[in-house]
């Protein structure tokens, strides 16, 4: 018998013999194409929902229960689902998350998200900031009004106002399209089936469809069994078995059979509720600081807010109507940023009957020495001693002008707006965490960036619309905060932003609400009309400040109005589904 050991036999396997030859001779792939191979190999193995291959390319880390929504909706509910967390849990992120595990699994490439009006342009950025998703499109967008109607087929990825989508030649052509996923948010507004937001959704073409809504059932069941019937048509049967196996006669609002029915919503609605998943926030405290305008600040608000007045009434037109807007918003910042609109419509031919005034404005706003709301803010910047601060502003003529305000006071700061490369902004907040003590920043900082190491943040001047300023307000009070938040809100006396500090602060404490019932305020107040215009609308009907102050608290009180059926609903919401329907 032979000693020596058998012959070990390799079978080559076909290109084997070239990879061989490449270890030999010591020649490898880069180190970020192997990993990329890697990665690509990795995902080809993921075959079902258990884990998402999306994380990995998320700019934030969702929440545990987050994740969990997700992957339900994903395996259990198979891209057809019903996400009605409490206020402010994050439907939007466990939306984003289905609809970037899709993508990455090239499962979705025609999507259509349809929001209230003032929600389109939040959740772009949201996808964007958190999600990596750079190529969606609103109806907003001039590309897309340049289209028409056609501009629904010719992008693939679209945010839009459900009120615009609905339009009568709107939504022919988008019926004639097929979508991979529809995603609705305040999907209460679907409530009832006559409706042509009903009709219209449900008629759409669509392989997955989420709804989100904190509320689902706002005054009787029915409305339920509309939600579900878009998402699953015939999982509760038709209206009238419904209402026989689930209603109390004669009280549209009671259930009956309650444990059938949580088996039937089981297989397509999840709900968090606060006292579930302990997100829990430090208290936060809002100051106003009202001020007095100089008497040339004084005379320019003035006059520029009666030429808005005159012209905006009697200009059909929408692009001279947003130049009006725009005039209004930038007085109420400053003279410098008013100046630059002045200017540029002074020398617009299409604004040639109004030239002269608009010349004697600019020259007023050049001749404007003082600068009452700069000299609140130095103010408030001593008193904070070494404390961070985050100064956010709208306009970046007033941030340019405040940057020279903050290098003559000698203060560390960083610049942080839209015309900064994504190194630059890297670099702003490297800067603004370790050395600077402000961050001067336009409505850019709202890009998903954690700021949680700052806790005092001033509004220069104020958005219109609530919901921004809570976006402003989300950038330091979010989860990760240990600290108690502290927000300056600035406003001079008889502006506009005067008015509407009143309005949120006054009437709806709305600093004491908690994160994301604002958005859910206005859903209940602005189905048609967003709040901008309904404030604006208030502000130019009225010149003689005691009209002004009358429509105001009209306004005011709708907001409460709002805000008082919103928490009744919540009440009638939890005690019909308590935590049945959280994602386990």
């Amino acid at each position: 018998m032979s000693n020596n050991p058998p012959e070990l036999t390799v079978t080559i396997q076909p290109g084997a013999d070239a990879i061989l030859k490449a270890v030999v001779e010591g020649r490898f792939s880069p180190m970020d194409h192997y990993r990329l191979r890697l990665e690509a190999e990795r995902l080809q193995l993921a075959t079902g929902f258990d884990e998402l291959i999306c994380l990995s390319s998320l700019s934030f880390t969702p929440l545990p229960y987050q994740i969990r929504a997700a992957q339900a909706a994903l395996r259990r509910f198979r891209g057809r689902g019903l996400l009605c967390d409490e206020v402010g849990l994050g439907k939007t992120i466990e939306a984003g998350l289905v609809l970037k595990e899709y993508v990455a699994r090239q499962m979705a490439q025609r999507v259509l998200i349809l929001t209230p009006p003032g929600l389109v342009e939040q959740w772009r950025e949201e996808l964007a900031a958190k999600f990596g998703l750079h190529d969606f499109v609103t109806n907003y967008d001039d590309a897309f009004r340049r289209l028409g109607k056609d501009a629904w087929a010719a992008f693939p990825r679209v945010i839009a106002s459900l009120a615009a989508a609905r339009l009568r030649d709107h939504r022919r052509v988008i019926a004639d399209l097929s979508y991979d996923l529809i995603v609705v948010d305040e999907a209460h507004h679907l409530k009832n089936r006559a409706s042509v937001s009903w009709k219209f959704v449900d008629s759409l073409q669509k392989k997955y469809i989420l709804l989100l809504t904190a509320t689902p059932v706002e005054n009787k069941l029915d409305e339920l069994y509309n939600l579900i019937t878009i998402l699953k048509p015939g999982q509760l049967k038709t209206p009238q078995a419904f209402r026989r196996e689930f209603v109390v006669k004669g009280d549209p609002r009671s259930p009956k059979n309650r444990g059938r029915l949580r088996d039937l919503l089981a297989d397509v609605m999840i709900r968090h509720s606060r006292g579930q998943v302990s997100v829990k926030l430090p208290p936060r405290r809002a100051h106003t600081v009202r001020l007095t305008l100089s008497e040339p600040e004084q005379d320019l608000y003035r006059d520029v807010s009666a030429f808005v007045r005159q012209l905006y009434q009697d200009e059909a037109g929408g692009a001279r109507r947003l130049a009006l807007d725009t005039l209004q918003r930038q007085i109420g910042s400053s003279p410098v940023a008013a100046l630059q609109t002045l200017t540029n419509l002074a020398k617009h031919a299409n604004w040639k009957p109004h030239r002269n005034v608009l010349r004697t404005l600019a020259e007023q706003a050049a001749a404007a020495s003082q600068w009452a709301k700069a000299d609140a803010l130095q103010k408030l910047a001593q008193t904070a001693g070494q404390e961070k601060l985050i100064i956010f502003t709208h306009f970046r003529a007033t941030l340019d002008a405040l940057a020279a305000r903050l290098r003559d006071m000698e203060v560390d700061f960083a610049p942080y707006h839209g015309g900064l490369t994504t190194a630059q902004k890297d670099a702003a907040i490297r800067h603004f965490e370790t050395d600077g003590q402000v961050l001067l920043s336009t409505e850019a900082a709202g890009e998903g960036r954690n700021l949680q190491f700052c806790h005092v943040m001033i509004n220069f001047d104020l958005p219109w619309n609530p919901q921004r300023i809570e976006q402003r307000v989300g950038r330091i009070h979010r989860v990760g905060q240990s600290q108690r938040v502290d927000i300056f809100n600035l406003a001079a006396t008889g502006t506009i932003e005067d008015y509407l500090l009143s309005i949120l602060d006054e009437k709806l404490n709305m600093f004491e609400l908690v994160i994301g019932e604002v958005e859910m305020i206005l859903g209940h107040l602005t189905q048609e009309q967003d709040f901008e215009a309904m404030l604006l609308e208030v502000w130019l009907q009225h010149a003689e400040a005691d009209h002004v102050q009358a429509g105001m608290e009209q306004l005011g009180d709708k907001l409460v109005a709002a805000r008082d059926a919103m928490r009744q609903i919540e009440a009638y919401d939890e005690a019909l589904f308590g935590e049945d329907f959280a994602a386990v």
